[in-house]
């Protein structure tokens, strides 16, 4: 028995100390039957407001699992203030795609369909178990905001002004990232990536018109879409984000 955790499970439920939590019966599942964990061993959840707190298993059985939260690890930290909106792309690719740009700090996704968007059907509910899991194996305290898809135009209509917006334009003609990023102020950011066939012409022109949008070049290589969001996401944070800052131990 330690008081160390190596297992952290995100939870909807608020977290305090003496309270006992009930899981929900998947993570159940996943203690008592693939992990093997038993009556006192010590857990970590989060739920992306209270930090982290450890917790003891005091009972599992079939379908559930109970634990005593006993001390806070961590408080709660603020997320980047950093967005992705991104058409939908295939299934193996829109699933990795959601599981690193939950890595890499993002705090909301927004799927857009574009003109040459070929994907219709988003499986939201599949996306969001990726964004947890991948939460819960990276330390972060929180996990993104999922939207529902909704048309690039509508989405633009409604853009917040403060918020700039990185659009990865695959013409050739924008700046390179780095450029546009050393030169940045602080602020809210989002990274915008076009579909498996890039955008149309009179989807590109129509952004580069938009007082908040910063068209970027990504190099002399055709990139796929899902390749173009994290570089960029990367280099975002690398230059203008919390890549600055250690990683906590």
């Amino acid at each position: 028995m330690t008081d160390a955790a190596e297992t952290r499970l995100f939870v909807a439920t608020g977290l305090a100390g003496g309270l006992s939590v009930g899981l929900a019966p998947s993570q159940a599942h996943y203690v008592k039957t693939v992990l093997r964990l038993e009556k006192g061993d010590v857990v970590a959840l989060f739920n992306g407001r209270d930090g982290e707190w450890l917790g003891r298993i005091d009972g599992a059985g079939k379908g559930w699992c109970s634990v005593t939260l006993f001390e806070q690890s961590r408080t709660q930290e603020p997320t980047p203030d950093l967005w992705l909106v991104f058409a939908p792309i295939k299934r193996a690719r829109i699933d990795f795609l959601v599981e690193k740009a939950t890595e890499l700090g993002v705090a909301a996704l927004h799927p857009v369909r574009t003109q040459r968007t070929m994907v219709e059907r988003v499986n939201l509910d599949r996306l969001r178990a990726n964004a947890i899991e991948a939460a819960e194996q990276t330390g972060r305290l929180s996990v993104p905001e999922l939207a529902e898809p909704e048309p690039l135009a509508r989405l633009m209509a409604r853009w917040p002004a403060d918020r700039r917006l990185l659009l990865c334009d695959e013409s050739g003609a924008a700046p390179p990232i780095a450029e546009t990023l050393a030169a940045a102020a602080p602020g809210a950011w989002a990274v915008l990536v076009g579909p498996e066939g890039g955008f149309a012409e009179t989807e590109l022109d129509a952004l580069k018109k938009l007082p908040f949008v910063s068209p970027v070049g990504l190099g002399p290589r055709v990139l796929r879409a899902d390749t173009a969001a994290l570089a960029s996401l990367a280099v975002l944070q690398a230059l203008a984000g919390d890549w600055r800052a250690p990683r906590r131990r």
